[in-house]
């Protein structure tokens, strides 16, 4: 009995667990980036990054199947929800890899306003179903719109 509900949340956060992690092997993030550019003053350590992703991809997995639990109470603010999070793992897949291996970083601003926006419009979708499921998701867009903000700036100052 514990197990059947345990496993869903198991799964679902391994999912984005695992595209974050995927995106991180391919983008070479963390090979040493923090030392070729110049960064603002109020870029955290590259330490702290891994940690907040790592939370915040367990947040996203609790989330979607929070809401993929309770579709039944609205299942199309459900449904448009768990496909526009399907749609930001997606987006978020590939920000580190223009950010990092390309170096792209004015289009990797503009990518995270994509998003950001994605973001903002699960979260709303997610309100109609949970709640809960809603609220988690509020760290991660406080974190995509920092990474805007310190994206922006590093382009800023290294173009």
């Amino acid at each position: 009995m514990l197990w059947s509900r345990i496993k869903p949340y198991l799964v679902g956060t391994l999912v984005p667990l695992a595209v974050g992690g995927l995106s991180a092997l391919l983008s070479g993030a963390g090979e040493g980036f923090y030392e070729t550019v110049d960064l603002p003053a109020f870029a955290p350590p590259a330490l702290l990054f891994p940690i907040v992703w790592a939370i915040l991809f367990l947040l996203m997995g609790y989330s979607s199947v929070t809401v993929f639990l309770h579709r039944e109470r609205d299942r199309s603010h459900a449904l448009d929800g768990l496909v526009l999070y399907t749609a930001s793992l997606a987006v978020n897949f590939f920000y580190p890899i223009f950010f990092f291996r390309f170096r792209f970083f004015l289009f990797s601003f503009f990518w995270l306003i994509l998003l950001l926006s994605l973001v903002l419009l699960t979260v709303w979708k997610y309100a109609k179903v949970s709640r809960p499921a809603s609220r988690a998701q509020l760290p991660y867009a406080a974190w995509v719109a920092f990474a805007c903000v310190l994206t922006l700036s590093i382009y800023l100052l290294n173009r």
